[in-house]
């Protein structure tokens, strides 16, 4: 039910924003770009889902070597298409990845301890990119009333997510299921489910820690990756103000993607953070001096190429057999095979 609702609500954002803009002005300044415009504004996000498909690889264990690189990066954006089109804070696709893999013979274990490393090197850089972003927006924009409480505020939230990051890895170097199922049972709270898995999650627990332990070149190069695939949202950031009028300038493209990067990431309870995320961008393009015209047709144009994004993850997911009712019977197949 609220899933609906924050549907509708970020729908009925967005149609506003677009009346008020001008739907007429909107057209023209997307109507000067062509298909090669269109197909060059692709490059940067091709870039990124490959840069950050290695970045999941490096954390596979030994069972995953074998797996060619190409079908890593079908199974990973056909799980990305998940987190992209449900309100699960960009994390529903993840177990959908673990099972992909089970299908390749990597152990379910084996398989969910890659995603959740992946996912937290993910994030680290994510932070640190969504840093260096606020950092070069004070930088150019100054120090105005106005610019420092926001520039506060965003630290303080960015700081929240640091420290989030930080305790996550920090259980998860402690047994993070392990702990899980402990406090649950101190707190006389017995859930079956989990349970009757407690062998297969203390395994869980025992691969991550192996892997904290023993491969730290792993999750470092995992990190760098990820971080250049977050400077690839930059770039395209660059390509799609270049291609609307400009000034296209890479510092303010790396800081405005980097904000927007932060938007996104505040709005995951909101489907696709529809309208959010397009009244976002068309605030930073804002401040960045940009007009609402170009602000509101690069948010337009970065939901084309999430549709595009959209249906080559679903291409993925149909040639993984992956469909929706498969998927849950496959892995409740496989959790209940393994216990």
């Amino acid at each position: 039910m609220f899933k609906l609702l924050f549907l509708f609500v970020g729908l009925l954002t967005l149609v506003l924003i677009v009346w008020y803009i001008g739907p007429g002005q909107i057209f023209d300044a997307a109507a000067q770009l062509g298909p090669i415009a269109l197909l060059v504004m692709l490059i940067p996000s091709i870039i990124m889902y490959v840069v950050e498909a290695y970045g999941w690889k490096v954390t596979l264990g030994p069972s995953a070597k074998s797996i060619p690189f190409w079908r890593v990066l079908a199974i990973r954006t056909a799980g990305e298409v998940v987190n992209m089109t449900t309100p699960t804070a960009y994390v529903g696709g993840e177990p959908l990845k673990a099972y992909l893999l089970k299908k390749q013979n990597v152990p379910i274990v084996e398989g969910l301890a890659s995603v959740i490393i992946a996912k937290t090197t993910m994030t680290i850089a994510e932070v640190l990119f969504i840093l260096l972003g606020i950092a070069l927006a004070v930088w150019l924009l100054g120090g105005s009333d106005s610019s420092g409480q926001t520039v506060a505020a965003a630290l303080v939230s960015v700081g929240l997510l640091a420290f989030g990051t930080a305790a996550f890895v920090f259980m998860q170097r402690r047994g993070l299921f392990t702990w899980l199922l402990e406090f649950l049972r101190k707190i006389k709270v017995n859930i079956a489910y989990l349970e009757a898995r407690e062998e297969q999650l203390r395994s869980l627990d025992r691969t991550i820690l192996e892997f904290y332990r023993h491969n730290r070149p792993a999750f470092y190069s995992s990190t760098t990756l990820f971080f250049l695939g977050w400077m690839a949202e930059a770039l395209e950031v660059y390509v799609i103000i270049y291609f609307l009028g400009g000034p296209a300038m890479a510092l303010s493209a790396i800081s405005i993607g980097a904000l927007s990067v932060f938007i996104k990431g505040g709005t995951f309870f909101i489907p696709g953070s529809l309208g959010a995320q397009d009244g976002g961008n068309m605030l930073v393009l804002s401040i960045f001096g940009y007009s609402d015209v170009t602000g509101i047709t690069f948010a337009l144009l970065r939901r084309f190429r999430e549709l595009v994004w959209i249906g080559v993850g679903l291409l993925c997911l149909a040639l993984a057999g992956g469909s929706a009712a498969v998927i849950r019977e496959g892995r409740a197949d496989d959790l209940r095979n393994s216990s």
